[in-house]
């Protein structure tokens, strides 16, 4: 590079001992202009930037601000009403347990009243089948006792008799009835 430098210099006629020149905006003679256009394009630039974009960008961010703040009041409100909603419904789910829980109570209640009178009708029912049971088994008995008596003392005088001896109905229905109540 340093090579190619000094080739152009030399096509224009410098010498590797002079200075090459100055770059162009540095140089002292440019500086006025530059310094006017950058006044111009400043002064440009600004008003530019505080008549127009600025008053634009600012009315944007206030409405996002408005906006964003509006939304965040409507959250609230709806937090606030679902809070309310929830809780509303807690407390009808709480109501409704406990008319579920008083009215399983009440049919417990019902039920247990209704088998108490059915278990004491069937138990009076059972009552009177018993004591009809019981007379009839006691006649039975009695009768059955009579007929003991009577095949007890038809044994007898049957058993008397395969042995040859004679006894008198009357004495073998005393000593029947005197053997029974020994027992």
């Amino acid at each position: 590079m340093l090579i190619a430098l000094l080739a152009e210099g030399a096509a224009h006629g410098h010498t590797p001992d002079d200075a090459p020149p100055a770059f162009p905006p540095f140089e002292t003679w440019h500086m006025p202009g530059q310094l006017f256009w950058l006044a111009i394009l400043f002064t440009t630039l600004y008003l530019a930037m505080s008549r127009w974009i600025l008053p634009k960008l600012s009315d944007t961010l206030e409405k996002r601000s408005d906006r964003i703040a509006s939304d965040l009041d409507q959250a609230a409100r709806l937090n606030d009403q679902a809070t309310e909603a929830q809780q509303a419904l807690e407390l009808r789910v709480a109501q409704a347990r406990n008319k579920a829980r008083e009215t399983s109570e009440k049919a417990s209640e019902k039920m247990e009243a209704e088998m108490a009178a059915e278990t004491s009708r069937v138990d009076a029912d059972i009552a009177k089948k018993l004591e009809a049971a019981d007379a009839r088994i006691a006649t039975l008995r009695s009768n059955a006792m009579a007929n003991v008596e009577q095949i007890a003392i038809d044994t007898a005088e049957a058993m008397t008799a395969r042995f040859g001896l004679k006894a008198s109905a009357g004495d073998l229905k005393s000593a029947v009835t005197a053997a029974m109540e020994k027992k």
